[in-house]
């Protein structure tokens, strides 16, 4: 077996598992895209190496040099990892309401944590951020929902992955949060057969899924815009955070131990595989489910889970 010089040579090549047994259609198989296989646990260690990357190619980033992000979810945690390995010094803005996994891992790997009201959501982070790169211009503010190298990290990396694996992909879905995934992904398969479907999930407006975000609450990320997202986008679909949740555990039910917004994929995918006769939809679990345990999502009464997401942002 070969060894690897580097925690970040892990990056990528994660493996399709097939969870068709929980297709409502008999004639459709989904298969999933576990990126929580990735050194740092999700699918965000990819465009954490490519910003990274890009920064330093590109003379924007250099030895000793601060990095700044906000951050609600893995981003932070693929950009702490990928900062202690090179030396870099990690700024984290993200909202006071986070989960106690989500700092653990951010501190363990040296990273600065700066809080933004938790009433403020991840938007608020966002503006923060903004602001204190306004004040601060030394920081390297790399910035996810604006940077190129998120999607071309998908259009190189994850996209090819899935077409290598499963050529006889007829449908894309996957969460929409800087949208990254999805335009980078869905621009790769589009070119190789433009048949392919790309389904994007959102939360219901003004309703927290973790990893997600809906366009209708005000702010698009410049990434989906420069990318003409919209016309990328064959269908946008809705699944509420009860949905998340009870496909969490219908996937733990067949071993699958995956993340809540892995859950609001998989019921997005079962609503696609309903609504065609036949095809093959891969999706991407963005994350594993060991960083949400507090959540109580497979152990606590689903009532009790769902009301809890509205006061927490779980990971």
């Amino acid at each position: 077996m070969a060894y690897f010089s580097s925690i970040l040579e892990l990056i990528g090549n994660t493996p399709l598992l097939d969870v068709s047994s929980l297709s409502p259609n008999s004639q459709v198989r989904i298969l999933a895209k576990l990126e929580g296989q990735n050194p740092g646990g999700s699918v965000k260690d990819r465009i954490a190496l490519a910003m990274i990357e890009d920064a330093e190619k590109t003379g924007r980033l250099s030895s000793g040099d601060t990095i700044l992000e906000p951050s609600s979810g893995n981003t932070g945690i693929g950009l702490a990892m990928i900062s202690k390995a090179k030396g870099y010094t990690l700024k984290i803005v993200m909202p006071e309401n986070v989960s106690t996994e989500r700092r653990a891992c951010l501190e363990s790997w040296g990273a600065e944590i700066i809080q933004s009201p938790g009433s403020e959501g991840s938007n608020g982070a966002v503006r923060h951020a903004q602001k204190l790169a306004e004040e601060r211009p030394e920081y390297v503010f790399l910035y996810q929902y604006a940077n190129p190298a998120n999607p071309r990290a998908h259009f190189e990396g994850t996209g090819p992955e899935i077409f290598r694996d499963c050529p006889e992909v007829t449908h894309f879905v996957a969460g929409l949060g800087t949208s990254g995934t999805l335009i980078g992904v869905g621009s790769f398969l589009k070119s190789k057969n433009p048949q392919v479907e790309i389904w994007a999930i959102e939360p219901p407006s003004g309703e927290m899924v973790d990893g997600l975000r809906s366009l209708d609450d005000g702010y698009i990320p410049p990434i989906f815009v420069e990318n003409n997202g919209e016309d990328l986008l064959d269908r946008r679909t809705i699944v509420s955070p009860r949905e998340s949740i009870e496909w969490v555990r219908k996937l733990a039910s067949v071993g699958v131990f995956a993340g809540i917004s892995s859950g609001a994929v998989m019921a997005g995918a079962a609503k696609c595989a309903r609504a065609i006769d036949q095809g093959v939809i891969v999706v991407v679990f963005a994350d594993g489910g060991w960083k949400y345990l507090s959540t109580g999502a497979w152990s606590d009464d689903i009532d009790q889970v769902v009301d809890r997401a509205k006061s927490m942002i779980y990971f």
